[in-house]
This record gives structure tokens, C-alpha cells and sequence, in this order.
């Protein structure tokens, strides 16, 4: 019987962890974090959505590291009205030379699948939120 007990906990445990992991909440569909984004997916992930923010960057550059806590915070308050995703440019070159990345960190601004706009270097976020209005409406 607890062999049997411990087998359901076993189970329940991997599905609280796996459910943990996904950055979805509510009933829009809409990620409330930041989604990875790589050359398989690229395409298919700013055609998802109506608008997206790409944030091009790499593990060992400063200011993108600097930037990364203000995208993390705009995808949780901007939820259902942009999504936002990175692209690590170093693991992703194909995509990152499509769009002809020379510089991160670099935002691209998608609209219906478009790219409407990019913003190139660090920035706060002030600065940052009025270029995704600027960019996207």
C-alpha cells in the first residue's frame, strides 16, 4: 500500500513540477514572463501574437544582463497586450543575422508578424515603455 501511496505522490509531484515550469497563467493564453525564442521557433512565435517585443542578447554581455529585470517586469504588467521574448544571439545566429544584430542588446518590435521598429542598446524602462508604445500602439 505505500509503495502504491508513494507511486501517486511521485506522479502528482512531476506534474506540479512540470505545470511550475510553464510561464502561462489565466485564461488568455498570453506568457506573463519573457518565452525563448530560437531559430525553430522564431517565426512562428512574433506570428503568434499581434504585437512582440524580441530581446536580442547574450549570457556574457553586461548590459543586457542590466536590461533583462525590465523586460522580465513589462511581460508580468503587459500581459495580454504584448508579448515579449529573447533570443540568444550567440546560440541563435541565423535568426540574429536575418535581422542583422551587430549590436545587444537590441530590441525588435513586431507587429502582426512585422517588423516595425528595433531599439539598440540598454535603456530604462521609461525609455524602453515608450518605444514599445512608439513601436506598437
Amino acid at each position: 500500500m505505500s509503495s502504491e501511496i508513494e507511486e501517486i505522490r511521485q506522479k502528482k509531484m512531476a506534474e506540479m513540477i512540470k505545470q511550475a515550469g510553464q510561464k502561462t497563467s489565466g485564461g488568455n493564453g498570453w506568457p506573463e514572463a519573457p518565452v525563448t525564442v530560437n531559430d525553430a521557433n522564431f517565426e512562428e512565435t512574433v506570428k503568434k501574437y499581434p504585437r512582440v517585443v524580441v530581446d536580442c542578447w547574450a549570457p556574457w554581455c553586461g548590459p543586457c544582463r542590466m536590461l533583462a529585470p525590465t523586460i522580465d517586469s513589462m511581460a508580468k504588467d503587459q500581459k495580454g497586450k504584448v508579448v515579449f521574448a529573447k533570443l540568444n544571439t550567440d546560440d541563435n545566429f541565423s535568426t540574429a543575422s536575418k535581422f542583422r544584430i551587430m549590436s545587444i542588446p537590441t530590441l525588435l518590435f513586431f507587429k502582426d508578424g512585422q517588423l516595425v521598429d528595433k531599439m539598440i542598446g540598454a535603456a530604462p524602462r521609461p525609455m524602453v515603455e515608450n518605444a514599445v508604445k512608439q513601436a506598437l500602439g
